[in-house]
């Protein structure tokens, strides 16, 4: 989960002419030390914007990779809402972080150790949601059954099963998208090749 500079703040983010509204998940006011915080989710895939695709162009060149493309996968929006300290005044305040995944040329693990993998991250799984909850709010469900967790970095590429910054919920169709849309990264297919806008989607 990265900094997405240039969209934080808690008001409407400028977005270029033309963009659509985003998939969207508001999640519920969770208390928080004084105050309370709500996490609202932001679902692509986008193609990257030039930040992210300059940091993915080090990031590959630094592990001895070629990047062959860039996927803006979510946006995470957090509001908070409180009182100061020393002065009993009401503040708001917000901040946005952008995920997006390098798909540098990785090689691809064996079935068997794919396998092993996804068997850590199921024993992993139950205990990561409820840490998650905990900090972010309550793990999103469809019809009272949990949203998957995506691994940004997936476990067929080396992705680390039951590394707490490579996984995130995401709506079951968006998950759906996005593992439709990984080899087209991978394989430097457009558009993930190429760099999009700043903010390529509404979000109000």
């Amino acid at each position: 989960m990265r900094d997405d500079p240039g969209t934080g703040g808690s008001g409407p983010s400028r977005s270029p002419p033309g963009v659509q509204p985003a998939t969207k998940k508001e999640l519920p006011w969770l208390n928080v030390p004084g105050g309370r915080m709500r996490t609202t989710l932001y679902y692509g895939p986008w193609q990257c914007r030039r930040e992210f695709m300059n940091d993915c162009q080090k990031q590959c060149a630094s592990e001895g990779y070629l990047l062959k493309g860039c996927m803006w996968l979510a946006d995470f929006k957090f509001d908070w809402e409180g009182s100061l300290v020393l002065l009993p005044v009401p503040v708001q305040a917000g901040s946005r972080y952008g995920i997006y995944h390098c798909c540098c040329n990785y090689p691809e693990l064996s079935p068997t150790e794919n396998a092993t993998r996804r068997k850590e991250w199921e024993k992993f799984r139950e205990s990561y949601r409820e840490g998650w909850s905990e900090r972010f709010g309550k793990w999103p469900e469809e019809g009272e059954v949990s949203w998957p967790g995506h691994h940004i970095r997936d476990l067929k590429h080396g992705g680390d099963p039951v590394d707490p910054n490579n996984v995130f919920p995401a709506k079951p169709s968006v998950h759906d998208i996005y593992n439709k849309a990984y080899p087209a990264c991978y394989g430097g297919q457009s558009p993930w090749n190429t760099v999009g806008p700043d903010l390529p989607y509404t979000d109000n």
